[in-house]
């Protein structure tokens, strides 16, 4: 790195990022550990020199906010010229993706339904959802109960039959 000051080491990309990108550019290349770790320190290197020339131009055109021009400013100027034209590409993609997450967020307040009816329309659905789920609690305990006399009643049938046939086994007992 370029400064030797003890922060730098808070200053790097995450280490499972660049193996993704690694992956995913070199899908079948095996990469030693030291050589993803220079690879780390490169790309933080490489953002550190570009972002402190962007931060350069910004200052010079008195502006108080790096702007993706100023970036591409910062590229030509350090020879990186042949970026440009993918850097804007890319650049094209994140507004594009950036735009798509407003539209997607916005749908909500683009429904014309104020926050206050839309809380108020919840709330029925949670109260629906729980007389529902009340009057399933309760027709399975009316089974349950159904289920329970039944065999109450298959119960006293079948002592009934048992009284019946001991009581016919005495009977024929007497009779001989």
């Amino acid at each position: 790195m370029a400064s030797s000051s003890g922060n730098d080491d808070d200053l790097t990309i995450p280490r499972a990022a660049i193996n993704k990108m690694i992956k995913e550019t070199l899908p079948n290349v095996r990469v030693a550990n030291d050589a993803r770790e220079l690879v780390v320190n490169c790309c933080t290197e490489f953002i550190h020199l570009i972002s402190s020339e962007a931060n350069e131009i910004c200052n010079k055109s008195e502006k108080k906010t790096i702007s993706p021009e100023h970036v591409i400013n910062a590229l030509e100027s350090l020879g990186f010229g042949s970026y440009i034209a993918e850097v804007k590409d890319v650049l094209q993609e994140c507004k594009t993706v950036a735009l798509k997450r407003r539209k997607a967020s916005s749908r909500l307040e683009n429904l014309g339904i104020p926050e206050e009816e839309l809380l108020r329309q919840q709330q029925e659905l949670f109260a629906k959802a729980r007389q529902q789920q009340a009057e399933l609690a309760q027709q399975e305990w009316l089974q349950m109960q159904q289920a329970a006399q039944q065999a109450q009643l298959e119960a006293a049938s079948a002592s009934a039959a048992q009284q019946a046939g001991s009581s016919q086994d005495e009977d024929e007992e007497d009779d001989m």
